[in-house]
């Protein structure tokens, strides 16, 4: 038995290891108990908003991260938004803007050694698992030289795009793309005359 005192040392730091986790286990309920009276009662009458509500700035309210909750309360934390796994896509605000993932990427390793984005969104695999290919200017330097890899600055996919939630939006927006701009008719514009019969 030349390893005893290893097994003795092993044993001796389980068993104070076990308690410690207890004795802190123990304070921490202790504690527990003698601060809960001390906790802050909010007001009659005033129930933080629900958190998943739209915040539209009036009444001297301007944080809109804190959906008109008095600063002096707590609000009912906002619960987590799910992640839209409906692989359709949704359409673009503006030109150029980096497309959202209609799908979940839990798990999807991203790093030097490997991108798993790539498996179905490069050139060479996109027809086979049916994935928008990665756009040609993924595979470009800042001189705008093709290469034969996507380009280091445009490797990590997460910079620019993001997963589709179904999180409710936060701050109420009248933003217009320019196609809805274009084809709203003009405010003080006469509709068309018809031209008069006979033709002239």
């Amino acid at each position: 038995m030349r390893n005893k005192p290893l097994i003795v040392a092993v044993v001796l730091v389980l068993a104070l290891s076990v308690l410690v986790f207890s004795a802190g286990w123990m304070f921490g309920k202790i504690r527990a108990r003698s601060d809960a009276p001390q906790l802050p009662v909010t007001a009659a009458g005033a129930v933080p908003v629900d958190a998943r509500a739209v915040f539209i700035p009036g009444a001297g309210q301007i944080d809109a991260i804190r959906r008109g909750v008095p600063v002096d309360q707590e609000g009912h934390p906002p619960p987590m938004a799910h992640v839209e796994n409906t692989d359709i896509k949704r359409t673009r605000a503006y030109p150029m803007q980096p497309p959202t993932i209609p799908h979940t990427i839990d798990g999807y390793q991203v790093d030097k050694n490997s991108n798993r984005c790539m498996l179905c969104h490069a050139r060479a695999n996109a027809a086979t698992f049916q994935a928008p290919p990665v756009s040609v200017t993924h595979y470009m330097d800042r001189d705008d030289q093709f290469l034969a890899t996507v380009s280091p600055r445009r490797y990590f996919c997460n910079q620019c795009h993001v997963v589709q939630t179904d999180a409710p939006t936060l701050v109420a927006s009248g933003f217009r793309d320019i196609d809805s701009v274009l084809a709203a008719p003009a405010p003080d514009a006469a509709p068309p005359q018809a031209a008069p019969p006979g033709g002239g």
